[in-house]
């Protein structure tokens, strides 16, 4: 069997990070995302998904991502009831997301440095890379190297052959 969901969409609210009794952090949060048929003279429409999301990973949306960002979520779609306050039962369709990731899309200033100093990479992993070191200080009198001040014998022929390194 197989139950893969991959979605794009917006947050449609910012996503706030709760504790289980155990201590383990989840978010839940909701996220538009457009359809990609528009009727002739129609507005594009859009279906909103709710989104749950575990541990590291709703640590790292939540600090990250804000109302209207841009995000995608890969996951699995599941499906639970539970009795309303009311006393009716209520049947929700839910991903369980064990993926997110930026999408490129950068908005403002605290946006691009929280995008610049993390990355979500791998199923429920976020890693801090290291410390960019400063630049060397440039000599005013001299231009900065490019491509377009290089000349050919600033590469190297690479042999014909099968045996790719990769």
């Amino acid at each position: 069997m197989i139950n893969r969901v991959v979605l794009m969409g917006r947050l449609v609210a910012a996503p706030e990070l709760k504790t289980t009794a155990t201590g383990v952090s989840v978010t839940s949060f909701r996220i538009a995302v457009d359809r990609s048929y528009v009727k002739s003279g129609e507005e594009r429409k859009a279906d909103f998904i709710d989104i749950v999301c575990w541990r590291q990973t709703a640590e790292f949306v939540c600090r990250y991502f804000g109302k209207g960002s841009l995000i995608a979520v890969e996951g699995q779609l599941q499906t639970r009831t539970y009795q309303a306050k009311d006393g009716t039962n209520r049947y929700v369709v839910e991903v369980v997301a064990d993926n997110v990731s930026f999408t490129g899309e950068r908005r403002d200033s605290s946006y691009n440095q929280s995008y610049n100093q993390g990355y979500s990479q791998g199923y429920n992993s976020f890693e801090q890379p290291a410390p960019q070191a400063q630049p060397a200080a440039q000599i005013p009198d001299q231009p900065a190297p490019s491509y377009q001040s290089g000349s050919n014998d600033d590469f190297q022929e690479m042999p014909l052959d099968d045996d790719l390194p990769f």
